[in-house]
């Protein structure tokens, strides 16, 4: 395995990504967690998404609403789950395998909302399931 630390030091400056779950030898590692500084891996492809302030409403919901503590477990509200939904809805290309080239939201993968943690978030994506991270908060 070859393992890719996303912002290793901690300066990156508003990014975005999107980890493909695939077995491609590939592990894309994470601090997420808000405050617990939790380390997240994730063996896959990674898609860059594109664009400004697209983790801002994902921040507000971590660092403001849920004051930088990170998961619920599974706990969640249903407006405040409502406004996760709408904030991981990011247009991503799939992968260039696919007639379909064209931009697709993701979506929130209700099948692991016990995994949500702050700066990662499992996705369906144009070519099945992710994790959806951007830069942590602490």
């Amino acid at each position: 395995m070859r393992y890719v630390c996303l912002d290793p030091d901690g300066t990156g400056t508003g990014w975005v990504f999107v980890i493909v779950a695939a077995g491609t030898g590939v592990v894309y590692k994470v601090q997420g967690g808000g405050h617990r500084c939790a380390q997240y891996a994730q063996e896959g492809y990674l898609i860059p998404v594109f664009g400004r302030g697209l983790d801002q409403e994902l921040k507000d919901i971590f660092v403001g609403e849920l004051k930088g503590h990170g998961a619920r477990r599974g706990g969640w509200p249903p407006a405040l789950l409502d406004r996760l939904r709408a904030a991981v809805a990011l247009h991503v290309y799939g992968s260039a395998n696919r007639d379909d080239l064209f931009p697709t939201p993701l979506a929130l993968d209700e099948s692991r909302l016990a995994d949500i943690d702050e700066a990662w978030v499992p996705v369906v994506t144009p070519d099945g399931p992710g994790v959806l991270v951007w830069e942590n908060s602490d």
